[in-house]
C-alpha cells in the first residue's frame, strides 16, 4: 500500500500488488466504499499475473476527508496523479457503480499510452437523474431522499442498503451474506459523512454522454438486469451506443452488487475481455 498527494495537498491511498511489469489493472470503487471492495477481484487478478491497484476516493476510506473536490472532475485529477505517481502505461480502468463513471471521466481525459481497456460494472453512465433529456431516469427526489437518510442517521442508512438493494438480498430466496453487509457498513463508515453526501450529486446528476464518446478504447459494459440501484434499462444498453467500441453483457437477474454476489461469474468474463 501507498499514497499519493495530489496537487491540493489531498492524501490518496492505495493498494499496489504484484509484478511491477505486469500489466495494471486499476480498480474504482462505488460509492461509498473503498478499495476493499476490490478485494476479491484483486486476489483473482494477482493469480492471474496481473499488477493490481484500488485506490480509496478522496473522502473515502483511508484517503483524507477534504471539504471539497466532491465531483467528477477532482476524482478525474485524482486517479490521473496516481497513474503519473506510478507511471502505468496500458492500464485496464475497471469501474463499478460509481467508479464506473469515475473511470469514464477519466479515461475521456487519459493520456495518451496510458490506458488500454476499461470495464464498466453497474455503472451510472450516461446519467442517472430524470430530465427531459433522460426521460427514463431516477426521479431526483430518490436522491434527495439518500441524502437525508445520510444525514439523518447514516451508520442505519449504511446497514440498509447492502441489507436490501444493493446486493438483491430484498429478493424472495436471496442467500444473504451478513459478512457482506457488515462490510459494506464498515467500509462506508470509514468514511467522511460530507463526501458521501456530495457524492450523492456527482453520481446521480453528472452527464457522462461527452465522455463516453471521446473514449477510443475498447470497453466492456456490463451489468445486471435485477440492478435496483442503477436500473439497467436507463444505463448500459444507452452506454454502449455512445461507444465507438463498447461490448454490452447482461447479466439476467444479477443485483447492483453483483461483483461480490457473483465473483466467479464476473471475473472470468472480466479476464476473458482483458485477453481478448
Amino acid at each position: 500500500m501507498g499514497t499519493v498527494t495530489t496537487s491540493d495537498g489531498t492524501t490518496i491511498f492505495y493498494k499496489d500488488w504484484g509484478p511491477r511489469d505486469g500489466q495494471p489493472i486499476v480498480f474504482h470503487h462505488g460509492w461509498p466504499l473503498s478499495a476493499d471492495d476490490w478485494d476479491n477481484q484483486m486476489l483473482f487478478f494477482l493469480s492471474e499475473g496481473y499488477r493490481v491497484i484500488a485506490h480509496d476516493r478522496r473522502g473515502h476510506g483511508r484517503s483524507s476527508q477534504t471539504p471539497t473536490g466532491h465531483e467528477m472532475d477532482t476524482y478525474a485529477a485524482d486517479v490521473a496523479a496516481l497513474t503519473d505517481e506510478l507511471d502505468l502505461r496500458g492500464a485496464v480502468h475497471i469501474g463499478h457503480s460509481t467508479g464506473g463513471g469515475e473511470v469514464a471521466h477519466y479515461v475521456a481525459r487519459a493520456k495518451p499510452g496510458r490506458v488500454a481497456k476499461a470495464v464498466l460494472v453497474g455503472a451510472v453512465p450516461p446519467v442517472m437523474v430524470k430530465s427531459e433529456s433522460n426521460p427514463g431516469g431516477t426521479p431526483i427526489e430518490v436522491f434527495d431522499q439518500f441524502r437525508a437518510a445520510l444525514a439523518a442517521n447514516r451508520a442505519q442508512f449504511y446497514i440498509e442498503v447492502p441489507s436490501g438493494p444493493f446486493y438483491g438480498f430484498n429478493r424472495p430466496g436471496a442467500e444473504v451474506s451478513q459478512g457482506l453487509i457488515d462490510n459494506w457498513w464498515r467500509q462506508g463508515m470509514m468514511g467522511a459523512a460530507n463526501a458521501h453526501y456530495e457524492c450523492i450529486k456527482a453520481f446521480s446528476e453528472t452527464d457522462f454522454t461527452e465522455d463516453l464518446k471521446k473514449i477510443e478504447v475498447p470497453v466492456l459494459v456490463a451489468h445486471g438486469t435485477d440492478d435496483q440501484v442503477v436500473p439497467y434499462e436507463d444505463s448500459a444498453p444507452l452506454t454502449v451506443k455512445l461507444l465507438k467500441n463498447g461490448t454490452l453483457k447482461s447479466y439476467e437477474g444479477y443485483p447492483h452488487g453483483m461483483l461480490a454476489t457473483h465473483p466467479d461469474v464476473l471475473n472470468r468474463d472480466i479476464l476473458e475481455f482483458i485477453r481478448s
